[in-house]
């Protein structure tokens, strides 16, 4: 009978031994359990792959271990995207509940320059139109709180309910200064200002500081565009209506639904019940760009002003050229592809006929209603819209046969006229929705980031500002931090009153 060795085994068979490797098919025997190790000389254990809740402090942990590039159990991320996504998800939120009347139509944050007994200095401004007619100036920094003119908003933090980050929740309020308040004949439609303003241009560039106003009109006369002067300071100390600068371009005979001023603030495209106008805002003249029997509910300027986007009551937005003049305009017919049919998955078609110098190819049809459209500037091909059955997607002017390159689940809306609002990075979008509640998504990705009931009434109006200064290669972790903790800062206006949203550590 051959011996036992240790570590081998005895074939009969073959009449030979055989090296144990591992574990023998059809033994039950255990395996002898390894002797412990010195923990002194046990290799450093591997962080496992951060979830998408991962907290900021798990990014940064696995940046230092692994460089810029986050690896997540189902994709790699960059560390500076992912902490930038941490932050929009996790927003602090003041109401406002004084200002009901004053911002439920439409907002616009801006940079502006007042005077003060000190000098002049520059000021943080939100810009507010109400479906009443009125549109105010408030002091969203701390210019205002130095002066006794004027009414202070306290605010009241709601969101989140427990907040243990030490947040002072005391330096939220806002200041409107008197005789800045205007009344005008109907409900404010629209605000625009030039995006270059958006983006924080210089002061001394060619952009003109003006920001623009739109009124729906009424039964008694119809829309008129305005302009406010912004390149004056305001002068805070006294009684005197500085909004009052207010000029009057042009009256039309219909509804304005809305107006967007192009980048260097010289002209601007209206969407009116009757189709598209371009106004120039130097000399005052109009002329139409798209006569349509079909309401233009929405426009925007793309490729540096040369292009207008449309879209239509019906569901389609169409491009219009707004370089070329016609004294005829030229007629197209459009046929719409609609599910609305008795027969499930049997599609009908609607036709249409519009006039205008129109490109045909880049149009774009969507399941009802446009509600809003929002060109990204850092990518001019790209542009967002939304639809008044809770559709929103991203389109390329390029590919738009292809259908949207990215869309974004989980809106709420029927009917209503909800504005889109991006922030200075293009990183983020926001809107409200029917059902009160307030969401974030992720541009890029789709990626739903925030979702919260923060109101008893719809957020139709809606402005974000954010940070576009780029972060180094050779900036450490705390220096990224901390340049995050200011300048985003987002704004939602309601029946109900504002919400401020600030993403901050």
């Amino acid at each position: 009978m051959p011996q036992d060795l240790p570590g081998l085994y005895f074939d009969p068979d073959k009449n030979r031994y055989f090296p144990i490797k591992g574990r023998i098919p059809g033994s039950s025997s255990k395996p002898k359990p390894l002797p412990p190790q010195n923990p002194v000389s046990s290799p450093t254990q591997v962080p496992s792959k951060p979830k998408k809740d991962t907290k900021i402090s798990k990014l940064l942990q696995c940046r230092e271990l692994h460089g810029k590039i986050v690896e997540f159990s189902d994709r790699n991320g960059s560390f500076q995207e992912e902490c930038k996504k941490k932050l929009a998800s996790k927003p602090k939120i003041w109401k406002y509940q004084d200002v009901e009347k004053d911002a439920d139509s439409s907002l616009a944050l801006m940079n502006i320059t007042v005077e003060t007994p000190e000098g002049q200095c520059a000021a943080n401004a939100l810009l507010t139109g109400g479906m009443n007619g009125s549109l105010s100036l408030y002091d969203v920094g701390d210019i205002g709180q130095h002066f006794s003119n004027g009414f202070n908003t306290a605010a009241e933090f709601v969101w989140p309910e427990q907040d243990d980050s030490g947040t002072d929740q005391s330096l939220k309020d806002i200041w409107k200064f008197n005789g800045t308040t205007l009344v005008l004949p109907s409900s404010i439609s629209s605000i625009s200002i030039p995006r270059k303003e958006y983006f924080g241009a210089d002061k001394n560039s060619s952009v003109l500081q003006r920001a623009l106003i739109t009124t729906l009109g009424s039964d008694i006369s119809g829309g008129a565009l305005y302009t406010l002067d912004l390149a004056n300071p305001v002068v805070l100390s006294s009684n005197a209506a500085d909004i009052g600068r207010l000029r009057k371009h042009v009256s039309l005979n219909c509804t304005i639904w809305g107006a967007e001023i192009s980048q260097t603030g010289h002209k601007a495209v209206v969407g009116t019940s009757l189709g598209a106008t371009l106004v120039d805002l130097e000399s005052g003249a109009s002329e139409t760009l798209c006569r349509s029997m079909s309401d233009v509910l929405s426009v925007q300027f793309i490729q540096s002003g040369n292009v207008a986007l449309c879209g239509l009551r019906k569901g389609a937005i169409v491009t219009v050229d707004v370089r070329q003049r016609q004294r005829h305009l030229a007629r197209h017919s459009f046929v719409h592809p609609s599910d609305n049919s008795k027969r499930p998955g049997q599609k009908t078609t609607k036709k249409f006929v519009l006039r205008g110098n129109i490109q045909p190819s880049c149009t774009v049809y969507m399941p009802s209603s446009i509600c809003c459209l929002a060109s990204l500037q850092m990518y001019d091909q790209y542009f967002l819209a939304s639809s008044m059955d809770g559709s929103i997607n991203l389109y390329d002017h390029r590919l738009t046969k292809r259908g949207p390159v990215q869309s974004y689940e989980g809106h709420v809306n029927s009917h209503s006229h909800i504005q889109l609002a991006t922030d200075a990075s293009e990183r983020f979008l926001m809107s409200g929705g029917e059902d009160c509640k307030v969401r974030i998504w992720s541009i890029r990705s789709g990626e739903m980031l925030f979702e919260e009931k923060l109101s008893s009434y719809v957020p139709v109006a809606a402005c974000w500002r954010g940070s576009t200064e780029p972060i180094s290669k050779q900036q450490s972790s705390e220096e990224f931090l901390g340049a995050q903790t200011h300048s985003w800062d987002a704004w939602l206006g309601s029946a109900e009153g504002l919400l401020r949203m600030q993403f901050r550590l």
